[in-house]
């Protein structure tokens, strides 16, 4: 017995399982970060932030543009060699232009047992709150 199948069908069930293999990947970071880190709003960020370390995951150059006031710039391209400077008996606010960089620095802290940390839901693209830029 043998089954004809077309070229688009099995394109299709590779892109299927392409898809399926992306949302599963997803979905294992996301289940990862929510062990580890909790995401808040900007209000409770605000709330927090002056007994906490602020963290700004951005480039020099997007921080030196504008940023959060108070925060610290570490870029996350430099993130892991960088990180064992922060204090772990603090809590830790990560930040960054979204939050798909925070969720992968949350994960890092986690396996260094950072037990308090906070990642800014909204990102610094809509943060409505104090900022400073850099003057040069």
């Amino acid at each position: 017995m043998v089954i004809a199948v077309s070229g688009w069908t099995i394109y299709t069930i590779i892109l299927i399982l392409i898809l399926v293999g992306w949302g599963g990947w997803q979905l294992s970071t996301i289940l990862r970060r929510n062990r580890v880190a909790t995401l808040i709003d900007e209000k409770t960020f605000q709330e927090g932030m002056r007994k906490a370390q602020v963290i700004d995951l951005r480039e020099k150059k997007d921080f030196d543009a504008g940023h959060i006031l108070g925060a610290r710039n570490i870029p996350f391209s430099t993130f892991a060699a960088y990180h064992t400077q922060l204090r772990p008996d603090l809590p830790v606010y990560l930040y960054d232009q979204g939050k798909s960089l925070s969720t992968r620095a949350a994960i890092t802290l986690g396996k260094d047992d950072f037990k308090e940390i906070y990642i800014l839901k909204t990102g610094y693209a809509r943060w409505e709150g104090k900022t400073k830029k850099t003057k040069y």
